[in-house]
């Protein structure tokens, strides 16, 4: 009967388990990673454009609503030759504004160039029948354009 108990315990013993990865298994995930590695990348290499001309509508938007306020306050805007810079810096070529805020009518102690390092462009009165409008022309930095090259106005916002 003993040696019948040997047998079964033998034949019961467990199997080596297999511990990690095999190196095929390895090289698969690898694989697998790498190829959807370089399809992100491909995708990503146009999203700074993109990235860029969101940026350039929030200034606009951010423009347009202190252009707003200053216009509340003052009863009238910023002279196309006073400019974007007064809603940092109280103007001081006529009309100087009588209730002009303390701090300005932007976050910010200098006046933002657009993504591309240009100037905004300030228009007063604006082009399409609007009181002031506020330009970017995108990545080229010229009038025109398609794409990230196409200008940017607060009246389109």
């Amino acid at each position: 009967m003993e040696s019948s108990m040997k047998r079964l315990v033998i034949a019961r013993a467990p199997q080596r388990r297999r511990h990690g990865f095999s190196l095929i298994e390895l090289l698969i995930a690898v694989s697998i990673m790498l190829i959807l590695a370089g399809v992100v990348a491909v995708n990503l290499l146009h999203e700074p454009g993109k990235a860029r001309q969101a940026r350039a509508k929030s200034d606009l938007a951010a423009f347009k609503t202190a252009l707003q306020l200053y216009l509340d306050d003052n009863g009238t805007l910023p002279t196309q030759r006073q400019g974007l810079q007064a809603l940092v810096e109280r103007p001081t070529t006529p009309p100087v504004p009588a209730r002009w805020r303390p701090g300005g009518y932007l976050d910010r102690t200098s006046l933002p160039r657009d993504p591309w390092d240009n100037d905004y462009l300030y228009l007063v009165p604006g082009r399409s029948r609007e009181p002031f409008e506020i330009v970017c022309y995108g990545a080229d930095g010229q009038p025109g354009g398609e794409g990230l090259d196409a200008d940017l106005s607060s009246s389109s916002l």
